[in-house]
């Protein structure tokens, strides 16, 4: 690689993604291929190195969620399968509910651990000098302070957010060396192959309710 190549690295915020992309109701974009997104904000001086994708599996405990767990398996199977692309698991939690006015409990879920790991990512990959470019892939204002500390002590790197679909930061697009915002375009041509094998070698196909 040429001394003087501007490298990229992505960061992606799974669950703020995904909410943002089921807030407009682009379900068929779920599919998706982050390290292929990413390449499509890689401009010509610069080389993409690799994708870090941050979420929490799905919890079916419930029995609630059995159809949404199963096709977050699919892809992530998909996705793991592929050398451009680390999968990075926090956690997903049950949390106890209860409405103020009647009493009535229930019980939901919420991930967890996310903005962490994508911040304590970040820091690694800066203080070791991975990247000269980090595109992060979300709309999170948690992020907002790891991102300014990281531009105060490295100067010389970029930090550009790219807010998904439905996702807006006005304190993250602040302190970002720059911002963009992901739109369809960019999505339509940034699929993964309606059929791959995982890998231990066999066919994960893309499920029909994300067509």
């Amino acid at each position: 690689m040429h001394k003087n190549t501007n490298r990229v690295i992505s960061y992606i915020d799974g669950f703020n993604f995904y909410f943002g992309l089921r807030s407009k109701g682009w379900r068929n974009y779920y599919w998706l291929d982050y390290a292929a997104l990413t390449r499509a904000y890689v401009q010509n001086h610069q080389t993409f190195i690799h994708c870090h994708y941050f979420t929490a599996r799905i919890s079916d405990r419930s029995g609630n969620n059995g159809q949404s767990a199963q096709n977050q398996k699919l892809w992530l199977e998909a996705v793991e399968s592929r050398s451009d692309t680390t999968c990075h698991y926090g956690q997903y939690l049950a949390k106890k509910q209860q409405c103020k006015s009647c009493g009535a409990s229930w019980t939901s879920h919420e991930e967890k651990m996310t903005d962490v790991n994508i911040a304590t990512q970040l820091i690694l990959d800066a203080y070791d000098d991975k990247f000269d470019t980090a595109i992060i892939m979300s709309g999170d204002s948690d992020l907002t302070t790891p991102i300014k500390m990281l531009r105060e002590r490295f100067e010389n790197k970029r930090f550009v957010v790219a807010f998904p679909p439905g996702r807006e930061s006005f304190h993250l697009g602040e302190v970002a060396t720059a911002h963009t915002y992901i739109r369809k375009n960019k999505l339509r041509k940034s699929l993964l192959p309606d059929t791959l094998k995982n890998r231990a070698g066999y066919e994960v196909k893309r499920p029909d309710a994300w067509r």
